[in-house]
Order: C-alpha cells, then structure tokens, then sequence
C-alpha cells in the first residue's frame, strides 16, 4: 500500500475557470443501438463536441438505465460524452423486465466487454470516465482491465460491491431501520439469504409474484435513503423500469458482482498514473464512506472529498465538486476546443492533505430540491445506485 496521508482526504484544488450550476440541456448529436453480442444490442447516445475530449457516463444500479441529464455535468464545448444503457435496462434490447431475457450473459465481465466494444465502435483511443455508485464499481472493473484505455476517473457514492457492502446494504443497516427491514425480510418469509431470496422471486413465472418482490425491495432502498429527505426515488420506478431494475440487481448482488471479493481494491494499483477524484457523502447509510477511504489508500493517484452533511444521493456540493473536477480534467481537452477562460493550463494534478472546507450555506427555500449524484438538480431523481 503506498504511503497515504494521514486523513486521506483532498483539499481545495485550483480549477481552470468558475463552473455553472449546469451547462444547458441539449439533444444528442448521435445515437444508435450496438450489438455486443449474446442477442444484446445497447443503446448510446453522444452529446457535446463531437471533437471534444471523449468522456464516457457509467449509470447505476445495476439495472438503473441512464439519465439523459447527466450530460449537463460536462462542458459542451469541450467534452464528447457519451451515455449508454447497460444491458437489460433502460433503451437496451431485451429488456430484463421480461422473464426470458437470459441473465446468464449479463454479468461484469460481459459489461466491461461492452464499453471496449462501445469505445472501438466511436472510434475513442482513450476516455474520461464518470459515475456513481454501481457505476464506480463497474468503472474500477474497466479500468483496471484496461487502464491504458482511461486518461481520468471521477466517482461519486463509490462502491465496489464486495460481498461485504451488499451484506451491510440489505442487513446490516437494517438496525437503524428495524421496522422497513422486517417487512423486507418477511416478503421473502424470512430467507436466510434475503437477496438470493429476492433473485429468484424475480425469475418467478408469476408476473404478480414479481411485481411484489419489486415493490418491497424497492421499498426498503427507499427506507435506508429515507434520512436524505428526496422522496422514494426507488418506489416512483413503474412497471417494467422496477421490474427490469430489481432483477438485474438482485441477479448481481446475489452474485458478489462476478467478482472476487475484495479485487477492485487489491488490484488499485493498475490505476497508478490515472489521476482519480473520489466523492462521497459523509451521511452516506447505504454505501458507507469506508470503501472511498480504503480505495483512495490503495490508489496512488486518487484524491477523496467528503462531503459533510450528504447522503448517497448528494446534493449541490456532490454536484459542484464533480463539475470542478470534469473542469480541471478539460485542460487535456483537444487545444482548439478549449474554452477561451483555460488557455492558461491550471497546475498539474495533486493530491492535496488539507480537509475539505465545510459546505457552502443551504440554497434558499425556493431552490429544486438536490438532485442525485451526477444530475443537476430539478431533473430525474434517480439513486445514483
């Protein structure tokens, strides 16, 4: 383990020019539906420049889909973002809301196998990753299996889905919400292996079978984010969106991810020269901060950012903090694409020992409420996870 400050947390860091509450929305200028093979076809949808400095957005869940706002996080003059809906979920075909999509050929490996595939089909040599949750741990799988292929990491609410996580996630915080955790024990009569209870209810023949066992896991994701006062994000999925959800993610975590336990954290060192940023709410009950802490010890050149007062779901901070960092990260841009306020490159990456100066004041009553991490606020509340 290299040598790691003592509070592993990153300070103030210069950044190129002031960054917008959000870059305006706008329409993809590509899009189309790739066969990955195994009767798959995702769907991906470009934004921004289309000579811009590649970055690739890597959405949650599993099983999430993508959130077409999350482009709003990036500089559309500078940056090429690409968005994609993994397998089973969201634009792309089959969808797993349907009990014949085969899930044998949804697993990690089959989803790093896809953005390479993706990246060759766009014609990118190397690209900035973002995203949270699910989607830091899928980006952790891809980059250390092709780290060549990656110039920057940005990851909020991170995850690596250890067997361990998932154990805390669907029983171990269950003692700060005794009452939600038994009704989520007893849909599946008390299953000693509550989430491998929960796979199989979702492979039910029964249409009804598995609408119950959608709602009530969904209820209960709902319960452990219920502190962060956003809603129930999870129960406001309809139809074949919760359905689809549910069962790519217990399919997952019944599964340990398809990976060795502890591997995204042993293997750190593959990312050694990636410059990372890590972002994680302090108050976060369902992804403890642990996991950024332990990832940001093991890897050399990844800076953490505690946001004090935040959840899983992040808010106005999470937000600010990811749009500086995809700033920063812009000065690698194509020089031509550039806005004009970054001609003068900022400093070159660090790793800074200082805390994280405190949050700023609440944003008035009249304000959106915060939004989850990766999209600007007002927008989809969809879980980053």
């Amino acid at each position: 383990m290299p040598d790691r400050p003592p509070t592993g947390l990153a300070g103030p860091v210069p950044v190129p020019y002031p960054v917008p509450d959000r870059f305006p929305a706008s329409a993809p200028y590509d899009e189309g539906m790739l066969d990955v093979g195994d009767g798959n076809q995702i769907h991906w949808a470009a934004y921004g420049n289309p000579a811009g400095k590649p970055a690739l957005v890597v959405h949650g869940g599993p099983g999430s889909g993508s959130s077409p706002n999350a482009h709003r996080l990036f500089d559309p003059a500078v940056y090429r973002v690409v968005l994609f809906d993994q397998r089973g979920c969201g634009r792309s075909t089959p969808h797993a809301s349907d009990p014949a999509a085969d899930l044998s050929v949804n697993t990690t490996a089959h989803l790093v196998a896809d953005m390479e595939r993706l990246r060759t089909h766009l014609g990118i040599d190397r690209w900035l990753l973002y995203g949270g949750s699910w989607g830091s741990t899928l980006i952790l799988a891809y980059a250390e299996a092709h780290p060549e292929r990656v110039t920057e990491i940005v990851l909020v609410a991170v995850t690596t889905t250890r067997r361990s996580e998932t154990a805390w996630l669907y029983e171990g915080v269950g003692r700060f919400f005794p009452e939600a955790h038994e009704r989520f024990r007893a849909g599946v009569d008390h299953a000693e292996d509550l989430v491998g209870a929960y796979a199989a209810r979702m492979n039910h023949p029964d249409r009804a079978v598995r609408e119950k066992a959608a709602a009530d896991w969904c209820a209960w994701e709902d319960a452990v984010l219920s502190m962060e006062g956003q809603g129930t994000p999870y129960t406001d999925r309809v139809d074949d969106a919760r359905l689809g959800f549910v069962r790519i993610c217990s399919h997952y975590f019944a599964h340990g991810a398809f990976l060795e336990e502890g591997a995204l954290i042993r293997d750190a060192h593959r990312l050694a020269g990636i410059p990372g940023v890590l972002i994680h709410g302090r108050l976060d009950m369902g992804g403890p901060l642990i996991t950024a802490w332990e990832l940001a010890r093991a890897w050399p050149d990844a800076e953490l950012h505690v946001v004090e007062g935040t959840g899983h779901l992040g808010g106005d901070e999470t937000r600010r903090l990811v749009m500086e960092a995809l700033a920063r990260f812009a000065r690698d841009a194509p020089p031509t694409h550039r806005p004009s306020h970054t001609a003068t490159p900022p400093p070159p990456h660090r790793t800074s020992h200082t805390a994280t100066p405190p949050p700023p004041s609440p944003s008035p009553p009249t304000a959106p409420p915060p939004a989850p991490a990766g999209e600007p606020p007002g927008e989809s509340r969809r879980p980053a996870r």
